[in-house]
């Protein structure tokens, strides 16, 4: 097989969806943006895009789609950077076919918005071929797009089956060599109407390619997480933060790492951690906070948090409390 040209990849990233089940989070502010292990979820992912050495950028934005440019302009660290609005969320599929007139005829790498993974990227464009799917084996199939594999080639991939077909889970980071074969089966997709659960499916959009004769094969994701509730999203924090040990905080204050403090963060007689993230300009005094989030400029105070996320913006004050604290918002007993 023959490598993937990595110069003239594109990377597409859907970051349009609404995170309902991230709210009130999501109210003020993106989920790609949510805060985890030292910066936004979309943070993570972008860096290990530009690890690779792709340096177009292709978003795929909705609702607040705004801060999420505003984020990545910031960064500056893409050549080329398009935005695309999805007007409806009718799928993944309808969303990265909007990316179809910049990508063109390039390689380009799918890349959910909200999955934060490990993998080594450089070895699967080595690999080349027609395609490869990111993987990883999963308990519950019924959740997830899934792939059926033999011989080292997919054969069938069935969205969110209701019955047994493969454990083997698509997790949101897929590269594709033939990408005008994916528009044109994409188009297929959407003018004969053929939606699941009441959207354009990318995975059957992948199941025409094969059926057309593409040869995709997988690649297994070091580690993966799904960022979409707020258990799953300390979870991610506590397992990007048992990579780090920090401990630059002296005084009255005890570091249990591993944690995240950014430099901005202003904090006296407190303990913190294990895993936790305390972003820019946040407050914590006389406060014990464990497993959990603290949003850029939250203040708490006086507490004790543990599995808890609070918002950008957010006060806090009082007994200790298992919290879900949205921006702005003032909590005080």
């Amino acid at each position: 097989m023959t490598a993937i040209d990595v110069s003239k990849m594109w990377a597409v990233v859907p970051v349009a969806g609404s995170g309902k089940r991230l709210q009130p989070h999501t109210f003020t502010r993106p989920k790609p943006l949510l805060f985890v292990a030292g910066q936004p979820i979309i943070g993570h992912i972008l860096d290990q895009i530009r690890a690779l050495g792709v340096d177009k950028l292709v978003l795929v934005v909705g609702h607040q789609g705004g801060q999420i440019l505003d984020y990545v302009g910031e960064r500056g660290d893409f050549e080329t950077v398009v935005s695309v609005e999805q007007g409806e969320p009718i799928g993944l599929a309808h969303a990265v076919s909007l990316a179809g007139s910049s990508v063109g005829t390039d390689p380009l790498l799918v890349v959910y918005g909200d999955t934060v993974f490990e993998a080594d990227l450089a070895e699967v464009v080595r690999r080349g071929g027609d395609g490869l799917l990111g993987v990883r084996k999963v308990e519950d199939p019924r959740r997830f797009g899934v792939v059926v594999e033999e011989s080292g080639r997919v054969t069938r991939l069935v969205e969110k089956p209701e019955e047994f077909v493969s454990d083997l889970a698509i997790c949101g980071v897929n590269m594709i060599a033939d990408s005008a074969l994916l528009f044109a089966c994409i188009d297929e997709l959407i003018a004969g109407e053929f939606r699941t659960r009441g959207e354009f499916q990318l995975t059957d959009a992948f199941q025409i390619m094969v059926d057309k004769g593409a040869r995709f094969g997988t690649f297994t994701l070091h580690s993966w997480f799904d960022c979409g509730t707020h258990e799953s999203l300390l979870d991610t924090n506590r397992h990007l933060l048992s990579r780090r040990n920090f401990s630059g905080v002296a005084g009255d204050v005890v570091i249990r790492p591993p944690v995240y403090v950014d430099p901005c963060a202003e904090i006296d007689g407190s303990v913190i951690g294990p895993y936790v993230s305390v972003g820019k300009d946040a407050v914590i005094r006389n406060a014990i906070v464990r497993n959990s989030i603290v949003g850029a400029g939250a203040q708490v105070e006086g507490i004790v948090l543990d599995e808890s996320i609070v918002g950008y913006c957010a006060m806090v004050n009082g007994r200790p409390s298992h919290l879900n604290v949205g921006d702005n918002s003032q909590i005080t007993s």
